[in-house]
């Protein structure tokens, strides 16, 4: 926005709210931000350039974001980013649909109980190695024959080899539901991981408990239910914490307990508990210094350099983009997986856009697609920033830009 623009856009601001009879401290209060904010826009000073910001505004004041501000294609009044969008785990989502072995219920004996438990801990680990790699459609092509052997082998594998077998349904469950997590598809991820943690039980491995409660915590912030993943996250790290000696943790065990640090920082950014997301972050921080290495313990690469890739994460949530920016440009990734290196692209990106840096943001998302396509076009926040981008640009948008927000469908 020019200067020009803003205050015209001020003073449409300020013509919607009288018109409704509202004070600056009633419309502030309802949209959820401060009188001061509110004046600063109203005078011109402060610009509203964010898709979500207008929105709030639009829906503050009772009118259409078109009535508010003109420029806006109609097509933004509609935008649901918690709809289901069309992606590769389509498929996969239809496995976990109803009860997962039927057949095995009406005939026991069928052949299939004996195969081997090398050949399905192969398969189990090449399904960690899609989920980590952005190859979900492949993915869910692999457990779309791998669960259904697993479920089946648990109900019929004889008793010394059944505890292993759950262990490994219980791994291929926690896969489906970082992948679930991945492409915003919160509430199936919720459901993989609660199978997770059943045969994690079954199993007797008490930690893959723990490790399917991380998934199931990361659910709930999907589902922006935070109460439900603090809970989750939190009464994990109390009984980790109570029943183990932690000058003598073993490395899975510092592993879950950082990793659940940070599921808590990013439940408190999200929920604007900028103290609370510190302060988990320095947990975790102190876990990994601990840990000394990164790790990849139960496929959640925890370690220091992931700590800090999460770091970013937290302060771009929190919109402390020059600090997410300080941290995350000096981190080397390339040790871990092309999922963290994206998201790491990904948290950059959007810390440039919210300092209005087109050119900066367009490289970091490029770079974030190139590594994982599906995580930038299915990731609501890279989506939402993109949109941003994209106001922020107008008619001057770089092509790049164009073409980015057309295939991530982040163009109204």
């Amino acid at each position: 926005m020019t200067p020009e623009e803003r205050r015209a856009f001020g003073a449409r601001v300020a013509e919607l709210r009288n018109q409704c009879g509202l004070t600056q401290r009633d419309l502030a209060a309802e949209i959820g931000r401060t009188t001061s904010w509110l004046s600063q826009v109203e005078r011109g000073v402060q610009p509203v350039n964010r898709l979500d910001v207008l929105r709030l505004l639009a829906d503050g004041l009772g009118v259409s974001l078109q009535d508010l501000r003109p420029d806006v294609p109609p097509s933004a009044d509609v935008v649901d980013e918690t709809a289901p969008r069309p992606n590769d785990l389509d498929e996969a989502r239809l496995l976990i649909s109803g009860h997962p072995a039927l057949d095995v219920l009406l005939s026991p004996d069928a052949p299939g109980a004996d195969e081997p438990l090398a050949v399905l801990r192969t398969e189990v680990d090449e399904a960690w190695s899609l989920a980590h790699g952005d190859r979900l459609s492949e993915l869910s092509g692999s457990l779309g024959s791998l669960i259904p052997r697993l479920e089946r082998a648990t109900r019929t594998a004889d008793s010394r080899r059944r505890s292993e077998v759950y262990a490994l349904q219980s791994r291929a469950y926690q896969a489906l539901s970082a992948a679930f997590v991945q492409q915003n598809e919160a509430d199936a991820a919720w459901v993989a991981a609660d199978r997770s943690i059943a045969a994690a039980e079954r199993s007797g491995r008490v930690l893959d408990v723990f490790a399917g409660t991380f998934r199931l915590a990361h659910a709930f912030v999907r589902l922006k239910r935070y109460d439900q993943a603090d809970c989750v996250a939190q009464s994990a790290v109390v009984a980790l914490r109570r029943h183990t000696d932690h000058a003598e943790a073993s490395p899975d065990y510092l592993s879950l307990l950082g990793s659940l640090h940070l599921v808590l920082a990013l439940v408190h950014a999200r929920s604007g508990n900028r103290a609370g997301a510190r302060r988990e972050t320095d947990h975790a921080r102190r876990v990994a210094r601990q840990l000394g290495e990164d790790r990849n313990d139960f496929n959640l690469e925890f370690g220091p350099t992931n700590v800090e890739i999460q770091a970013v994460s937290v302060a771009v949530d929190l919109g402390d983009a020059g600090e997410a920016l300080e941290i995350g440009e000096r981190l080397d990734a390339s040790g871990l997986s092309i999922e963290r290196q994206a998201r790491l692209a990904l948290d950059l990106g959007r810390a440039h856009a919210q300092l209005r840096r087109v050119d900066e943001a367009l490289e970091s998302f490029t770079k974030a697609e190139r590594l994982a396509p599906e995580m930038v076009h299915s990731h609501v926040a890279a989506r939402s920033a993109i949109r941003d981008l994209m106001l922020v640009a107008g008619r001057t948008a770089p092509p790049e830009l164009r073409a980015l927000a057309q295939r991530a469908d982040a163009m109204s």
